[in-house]
């Protein structure tokens, strides 16, 4: 069950990624709960360098783990990272952007309001937005021809 989630402005949390598919729970967005114990709370918008760091610290993020549904990242991959890493990549010098709008609200009890901020970027609307805008559309259009009688 999905649980009604805020982000960090405080409104309703939206998708981080959906290609790949994100969210601990592989439902695009970055919900926690007990069943999600090390917080997968930031939206992520990974670059070379953040995917590089992370191996240095025991987290290897490329390497691809079916058994987990986890597909391996690429630069410019959006995916929910356990907030503590990424504050951990943050000190180290290595972070990477952030889809605020995206990013769980409980992300702030692990990293600083001001930190998070100043890695934030707007939500990329042209990767989680546009695919669910599109078979909205899709499925309109569909109505449409079906309506009109026609396939």
């Amino acid at each position: 069950m999905t649980e009604r989630a805020l982000n960090v402005f405080g409104e309703p949390l939206q998708a981080c990624g959906f290609d790949p598919i994100t969210g601990y729970r592989r439902d695009g967005y970055c919900y926690t709960g007990p069943d999600n114990p090390k917080g997968h709370t930031v939206c992520a918008v990974v670059t070379e360098d953040f995917i590089a760091f992370q191996s240095t610290v025991d987290n290897d993020v490329a390497t691809p783990r079916p058994d987990l549904a986890f597909p391996g990242l690429k630069p410019g991959d959006h995916w929910c990272v356990i907030a503590a890493k990424w504050y951990e990549a943050y000190l180290a010098g290595h972070a990477c952007p952030v889809n605020l709008a995206a990013t769980n609200l409980r992300a702030l009890d692990v990293i600083p309001r001001e930190v998070l901020m100043a890695y934030g970027t707007a939500p990329d609307s042209a990767s989680t937005d546009a695919k669910a805008t599109d078979a909205e559309a899709a499925d309109a259009e569909a109505v449409d021809h079906r309506a009109a009688g026609t396939p």
